[in-house]
C-alpha cells in the first residue's frame, strides 16, 4: 500500500506523519524507466512491514516544490523521513535485497513496539512507563498531556508539551491546557471581545489563538476569525 502526495499535502502526509511512523518518499516521473522498475519493489517491501513504514510517492513533474526542496538531480530518488527529518536515502533503481535492507533500518525496535502498546493502553500508569522509556515520544507526550488537562493538571501538561517540537496536536492540547485555567463558555462572544485588544495585548492574542485551536480547522467559524485577526494585526 502507498499514498500519493503532492506539494500541498507533503507537510501533513509526510512530515507530520513521520513523527509517528517512518515515511519513505519515492520521487518519480511517468517518463522514468528505472522508476517503473523500482516502484513495485518499494511497494512490495513496504507492504511486508504491515503498516510499520509508510510509502509516499510523489511525481516530480507535477510537484516541483518538493523536488526543489530535496535538490533532486536525478530520479528515482528515495528518502527516509523520521520525526520530520531525512535519515537515509538512495538514488537510482536498486535490487530488492538493497531496498529490503533500507526499509529494515527504519523498523521500530522491540522497545519502540513496547512503547507503542503502552500508548495504545492509554491509562496514566502505562503512559508514564512509555515516557520513562522514550521521554520525547510525540504520541506519548500528547496522550499524557491530554489526560493531565482532563484531570485538572494543566500546568503539568504544558511543561510536558514543551519537551517536543510544535505540531498541530501539540498546539491543540496546549491551547486546551491554557484555556482550562480561564474557561470560555461562548467562543463567539469571547473572540469578538478579544479582537479589540489582540494587536497590543500578547495575552489576548494568545487566548484568541487558543480558542481557534480548540475550535479546530473544521469549524466553519475558524477561517472567518483568522481573517479578522490578520486584519487587526497587519
Amino acid at each position: 500500500m502507498f499514498i500519493d502526495v503532492t506539494d500541498a499535502t507533503f507537510q501533513a502526509e509526510v512530515i507530520e506523519r513521520s513523527r509517528t511512523t517512518p515515511v519513505i518518499v519515492d520521487l518519480w516521473a511517468e517518463w522514468c524507466g528505472p522508476c517503473k522498475t523500482l516502484g513495485p519493489i518499494l511497494e512490495k517491501v513496504v507492504d511486508a512491514t504491515r503498516g510499520q513504514v509508510v510509502l509516499a510517492k510523489l511525481d516530480v513533474d507535477a510537484n516541483p516544490q518538493v523536488a526543489a526542496a530535496f535538490r533532486v538531480q536525478s530520479i528515482p530518488a528515495v528518502y527516509a523521513i523520521v520525526n520530520g527529518q531525512m535519515v537515509d536515502a538512495f538514488m537510482g533503481a536498486q535490487p530488492e535485497q538493497v531496498v529490503a535492507e533500507f526499509v529494515a533500518r527504519l523498523l521500530p525496535s522491540e522497545e519502540s513496539q513496547t512503547v507503542r502498546k503502552l500508548i495504545e493502553a492509554g491509562d496514566e500508569e502505562s503512559l508514564r512507563v512509555a515516557l520513562s522509556m522514550e521521554p520525547g515520544n510525540h504520541d506519548a507526550v500528547v496522550a499524557m498531556a491530554q489526560l493531565l488537562v482532563k484531570t485538572d493538571r494543566a500546568p503539568e501538561a504544558l511543561g510536558l508539551l514543551a519537551r517536543i517540537p510544535e505540531t498541530d496536536d501539540v498546539r491543540r492540547v496546549a491551547a486546551a491546557a491554557r484555556l482550562a485555567a480561564d474557561p470560555v463558555d461562548d467562543f463567539d462572544a469571547q473572540l469578538t471581545e478579544l479582537l479589540e485588544s489582540v494587536k497590543a495585548d500578547e495575552a489576548a492574542r494568545q487566548k484568541f489563538l487558543d480558542i481557534l485551536a480548540t475550535m479546530g480547522p473544521d469549524d466553519p467559524r475558524t477561517p472567518k476569525y483568522r481573517k479578522q485577526l490578520t486584519a487587526r494585526l497587519f
